[in-house]
């Protein structure tokens, strides 16, 4: 049976179900969303003569969570007309409207009693075959089946996703013994390829995977800590991005997340656990309880392990002494260890430094891994069968770059395993037999591909799905790269296509990335069918090297500064204008001359997840890398000459002079960023294998070299007029500096093609030259040289 899901319901319009349901409508599916009708009337509602039989009070819960939902931060929907494919209503009047939907997902509240009433007013009215899933994340999914009919139970399953379901790409799915496997086959593939996800097959145990393994990770640590001595600063210091985890690290998460979810499922592991060898790890410390009975719970009460204060007018974080149970001034937390990894920008040449460290770092680091290593053992096969799952669970659940597994592999599994033993974390027997069998670690890659440590069958496995991804450091690993230098690579994609990845730091695009993307470009034009420009860093591109231009700038060095921005511009137009398609795949922040190179791309495969745009107004400078010119050239080609030509330049105008990002990849395409033709991938993982297809897709349609436009219309004195009329007024009214004047002038006169005396066609060469001198005369401006060393010196831009 082919099945298609086409439209979603969704019962529970709380935190999970409202964001669950804006998630099915990011990615085009229309969804029904409903909650409950209120039980009373206020006095307020009273005097306006509403009764609960009242349409507009019927919806009101939903309606409320709903408008909640649309004005989350960080947003839960990638666009805001998205919201429109989102229909409310309530359990007593819509639920007969659930037999149009395809599949309904439940996500009240966690009680069982209460799921159970659900579950039978869903049976009256679903259409046999309708997959029904539990959004819990921790009553046992078999628990729920109890009186239901056969046809339901085929179709029933648990989907647990993670909040915000948006942003974190973990769902759990969680069968049970009466779930046909061809609905658990087609809600692995369909989270994967549809809702962009990291689908992981759970066992139905207590908290599945993710929050199983990450609640003992978290109290592990405070375990550690106690038995150390360490206050908060020093702990969230040792677990935060130095071993891969989020900035927020381990206290700050729980102040973020809620103290009262952790302790929740901390005591619901513990009760439901009674055979855990590490069930005494569950047990909350009398500091947490004391928290709890504060109601110190972190930023919903606004004060947890951190609260914030106000001090001479300014922000101050204070940390939780946990012995006065005090709130003191934040302290540094150094260590030798860490100073020593420093320089070690490879996650995964840090772990062998940082498990080895002679001071507290190392013996903190030691005892919480190698209990963790040791906890992650033994749960195989107890909540999986196979290892993978384990850390794909917790990176995409809890944010971690590497698993456990992953990470043991780091340090060394056969020596780490003697080491672990002197600590009393000795690790299950089938790591004894996987290295007396000879594997010696439990992951390998093999012609690009990872493969996993098949306990069963003692052997290596491909991971499940790997085949319709392509990872580039596993290309790496199998031998790919064709050429390199310090600040990037060209891997070998296969099927005659060749990927220029970036390595420089944030992935600035420096003289070592231009080198590669002009090279790779030439390789493609010699002997390849395309070139994609990826990478797999957390960002794609946060723009030029700044610490360069600023260099440059100081020592008034503009002849080398004028070669630089020759050199970038006529890089981003080699990448429009080649005999090879060149698809760029940008995600996460991509700013600047990211996005200038995304612009120039012959097609563009964005992540969802893609936050875009010509920041450069921030540092005192405009767009100097083909990023004007392009703006101009689009509101061009995209309308007919006079007044509406005239407010779409001034859009595009206010996008740059605002440093306006795209919060989406949807957003980018209405800012004009991404054209119709470009793609998304929803899923990130897909990305580089999506943008392959395309340049091969280009290719097959036989794909012939553009050429340089000569008929860019431009609007001249007319264009700039409009525009100083809008910059005065704004600074008459002190609303921008007298360099934000300068800076914007600038940015007029390029995108309206300099002082013509009317509206005419002009080149792309010709504005990308007016371009480089704004670009270069705002350089030779003091409060601009001011702007990029605040930005250099704290990250912060300065309005001066």
């Amino acid at each position: 049976m082919k099945r298609v899901i086409r439209k979603v319901a969704v019962l529970g319009s709380g935190i999970m179900g409202s964001r669950i349901a804006c998630h099915f409508a990011n990615i085009g599916v229309e969804v029904l969303l409903l909650d409950i009708v209120p039980r009373e009337v206020t006095e307020e509602e009273k005097k306006k003569g509403l009764t609960l039989e009242s349409p507009v009070l019927r919806n009101k819960i939903v309606n409320e969570a709903f408008e909640a939902a649309k004005k989350s931060k960080p947003a839960a929907l990638y666009h805001k007309d998205f919201a429109k494919r989102i229909t409310l209503g309530n359990f007593d009047d819509n639920m007969k409207d659930i037999k149009d939907c395809d599949w309904v997902i439940e996500a009240v509240v966690e009680r069982l009693d209460i799921k159970k009433q659900v579950f039978e007013n869903v049976e009256k009215h679903r259409t046999p075959g309708t997959i029904i899933s539990s959004n819990t994340s921790g009553i046992p999914i078999n628990m729920m089946l109890e009186g239901r009919s056969e046809d339901f139970q085929k179709h029933f399953l648990g989907t647990h996703f993670f909040n915000p379901p948006r942003y974190l790409k973990l769902l759990e799915i969680i069968p049970t013994k009466k779930t046909d496997q061809s609905i658990v086959d087609f809600c692995m593939h369909y989270g994967d390829l549809f809702l962009g996800k990291t689908t992981v097959l759970c066992k139905d145990t207590p908290a599945f995977i993710a929050n199983r393994v990450g609640i003992y990770a978290i109290l592990k640590v405070v375990e550690t800590m106690q038995k150390m001595g360490l206050n908060i600063d020093q702990v969230d210091k040792l677990t935060g991005p130095v071993i891969g985890r989020p900035k927020s690290a381990t206290f700050r998460t729980s102040d973020v997340v809620g103290l009262d979810t952790l302790i929740k499922v901390a005591n619901g592991l513990y009760e439901n656990l009674p055979n855990d060898e590490s069930r005494d790890t569950f047990k909350l410390p009398d500091v947490i309880n004391k928290l709890e009975e504060n109601k110190w719970l972190g930023d919903k009460t606004g004060q947890g392990f951190y609260k914030k204060t106000k001090k001479d007018g300014k922000t101050e974080i204070l940390t939780l002494n946990l012995d006065t149970l005090e709130y003191e001034p934040k302290q540094k937390a150094t260590f030798a260890t860490l100073e020593q990894t420093k320089q070690i920008s490879n996650l995964k040449e840090r772990f062998p430094v940082l498990l080895n460290g002679k001071d507290e770092a190392g013996e903190f680091y030691r005892d919480s891994f190698f209990g963790l290593f040791k906890y992650v053992t033994n749960r195989i096969p107890e909540i999986s069968d196979e290892l993978f799952r384990i850390d794909q669970a917790i990176c995409t659940g809890f944010g971690w770059e590497v698993g456990p597994f992953e990470t043991w592999d780091t340090v060394g599994v056969e020596k780490t395993v003697k080491k672990m033993e002197e600590m009393g974390y000795k690790p299950n027997q089938w790591v004894y037999d996987m290295l007396e069998s000879g594997a010696k670690s439990f992951y390998k890659v093999e012609k690009g591909i990872k493969h996993y440590y098949d306990i069963d069958n003692k052997s290596y496995k491909a991971i499940p799905g790997e085949e319709e991804y392509i990872s580039l450091e596993n290309l790496k690993q199998s031998g790919k790269t064709i050429w390199s230098n310090a600040e990037a690579n060209i891997i070998d994609l296969g099927d005659e296509v060749i990927c220029v990845e970036f390595q420089s730091k944030s992935n600035t695009l420096g003289g070592g990335v231009i080198e590669a993307i002009n090279k790779g470009i030439s390789l493609g034009e010699e002997k390849y069918k395309g070139v994609v420009i990826a990478n797999e860093g957390s960002n794609f591109s946060l723009g030029a090297n700044l610490g360069m231009v600023f260099m440059y700038a100081i020592e008034q060095e503009y002849d080398e500064l004028d070669f630089m921005i020759r050199s970038f511009q006529n890089t981003m137009m080699r990448a429009r204008y080649s005999a090879v398609p060149v698809v760029v795949a940008p995600h996460n922040m991509s700013l600047g001359g990211g996005c200038e190179l995304t612009m120039h791309a012959d097609h563009v495969q964005a992540s969802a997840e893609t936050y875009i745009g010509l920041v450069e107004v921030g540092v005192g400078v405009i767009p100097g890398g083909g990023g004007t010119k392009e703006f101009a050239l689009r509101v061009a080609d995209s309308l007919e000459s006079g007044d509406v030509e005239l407010n779409a330049l001034q859009n595009a105008f206010m996008n740059i002079a605002m440093a306006k990002v795209a919060t989406s990849a949807e957003e980018a395409r209405d800012m004009n960023i991404l054209r119709p033709s470009d793609d998304i991938s929803i899923n990130r993982e897909r990305q580089i294998a999506d943008a392959k297809a395309a340049a091969l897709r280009l290719h097959a349609e036989g794909y012939t070299m553009p050429k340089q436009r000569e008929d860019i219309k431009v609007q001249g004195k007319t264009g700039i007029a409009l525009f100083m009329a809008g910059v005065n007024g704004m600074r008459m009214g002190n609303y921008i500096s007298d360099h934000d004047k300068k800076i914007a002038e600038k940015l007029a006169y390029v995108m309206c093609g300099g002082d013509l005396s009317y509206p005419q066609e002009v080149s792309e060469q010709y504005l990308l030259d007016l371009e480089r001198e704004a670009f270069l005369s705002l350089l030779a401006e003091k409060k601009t040289l001011e702007r990029i060393q605040s930005v250099l010196q704290g990250g912060k831009p300065l309005r001066n």
